[in-house]
């Protein structure tokens, strides 16, 4: 019988290029591999939270109806919080998946060494407390503190996802990317935004030369600010010379935020195009009261700007002028509910590619900076909205090329 325990690299890429029109689970059908185990780390279980969009996935194939799934297989898990509508106790009583009370024993799955191959920590969700800065405080440091302590404990590394924005406090977030990288942990962060559909299709290839850039969001500064920042990097990284980080965040709001547009800092017709790509109220953009811009410089010159519009706007999305052309280029995030958050599905297809290569399937650095961005400019926002100058976010990475979710056609199955 041919050996099919390994998996390589160009397979999995291969895999999620063909699939355009159609599931993830396509990719699973070129050639059969078996799958790596996960210990799930989370806070609270429950239907439509990441840990459901996620871990659901693992159980129950990509749509959660029982078909095709990720090579992925999950071996235990720990919940922190359980309430009145958990679905982590009946889950695991249906998949025979042991719940432990601590995370070392999930992760060495109650005995005395590290039998899983990579670990899902899911620090989202639940009741946690908040700070002055509006941070709500999830343990992601923690969790991967105790993750971590376990691996050193039991001298063996896999490979770490963790979701959404590290920290939230960046001390956190560096504490945790640096942890990861002293001892060599394969690590991956961020959210679906990166991977997700996106409606319309544009073309951003890298090397390019980007003259001006705009990203719109909406909802909470920190919930959605995470977001729309992992968005609007996830385009502006792919700019000549790769990304070296940034020097300087600032967060305004009121009349300030609008003078940087009549004042020409940011272009108004890159502006417009971001704006028009998401649904919005009828009016003036600039009379809603709640609106906050995060404003932040690249190392090469580069203006970013995130405009958070939670009274206007009701999605995601970001505009680009490439020298050379005429056209300004605009999409958004298309967030789809049906089947069960497919933009997870294409999240836990880069999960499941580092898991069996033990490489991260992009890189973690864009998290850290988005992260960083997020905190210094919710901190400059308490802080009378002044300039910070950001030593510490001059980060630099790589970014590689690494598809999103197709947009499917009519006739798909995904679009059925």
């Amino acid at each position: 019988m041919k050996d099919t325990t390994n998996i390589t690299r160009r397979t999995l890429l291969a895999g999620a290029a063909t699939t355009c029109g159609v599931w993830p689970a396509a990719a699973n059908l070129l050639q059969p591999v078996s799958p790596k185990s996960v210990a799930a780390v989370l806070t609270a279980y429950e239907h439509g939270l990441h840990a459901d969009v996620l871990i659901g996935k693992i159980l129950e194939g990509w749509k959660q109806d029982g078909g095709p799934g990720p090579a992925l297989k999950l071996s235990s898990m720990y919940v922190e919080q359980v309430t009145d509508h958990d679905m982590a106790r009946p889950m695991a009583n249906k998949y025979g998946v042991p719940i432990f009370t601590s995370i070392e024993q999930t992760i060495t799955v109650g005995g005395d060494s590290i039998p899983v191959d990579g670990v899902i920590s899911i620090g989202e969700h639940g009741t946690y407390p908040s700070n002055g800065k509006g941070q709500t405080l999830y343990p992601r440091r923690r969790f991967f503190e105790a993750i971590t302590d376990t691996f050193s404990k039991y001298d063996k590394v896999v490979p770490v996802f963790s979701d959404k924005h590290l920290g939230p406090v960046w001390s956190d977030a560096k504490w945790m990317y640096d942890r990861a990288k002293e001892m060599n942990v394969p690590f991956m962060a961020g959210s679906s935004m990166t991977v997700g559909y996106r409606q319309p299709k544009i073309e951003v290839p890298l090397g390019c030369e980007i003259e001006a850039a705009v990203g719109i969001g909406y909802s909470g500064l920190d919930i959605y600010g995470s977001h729309a920042l992992e968005f609007f990097q996830c385009h502006v990284e792919r700019r000549r010379n790769a990304e070296r980080g940034v020097m300087w965040v600032q967060c305004l709001q009121g009349e300030a935020m609008w003078k940087v547009l009549d004042d020409g800092i940011i272009r108004q017709d890159v502006f417009d195009t971001a704006l028009d790509q998401v649904s919005h109220e009828p009016g003036d953009v600039r009379q809603c009261k709640e609106s906050t811009l995060f404003l932040f410089q690249y190392a090469d010159g580069l203006m970013g700007a995130v405009f958070m519009l939670p009274e206007y706007a009701s999605g995601t999305s970001v505009a680009l002028k490439l020298k050379g052309k005429n056209q300004i280029l605009g999409t958004r995030f298309d967030e789809r509910t049906e089947p069960r958050h497919p933009h997870f599905a294409w999240l836990l297809k880069g999960i499941e590619q580092m898991m069996h290569t033990r490489r991260a399937t992009y890189p973690v650095e864009r998290t850290l900076l988005t992260s960083g961005i997020l905190d210094r400019a919710l901190t400059s926002r308490i802080q009378s909205q002044q300039k910070l100058m950001t030593p510490e976010l001059a980060i630099r990475y790589q970014p590689v090329e690494y598809p999103h979710a197709p947009r499917p056609d009519l006739n798909s199955r995904a679009g059925r």
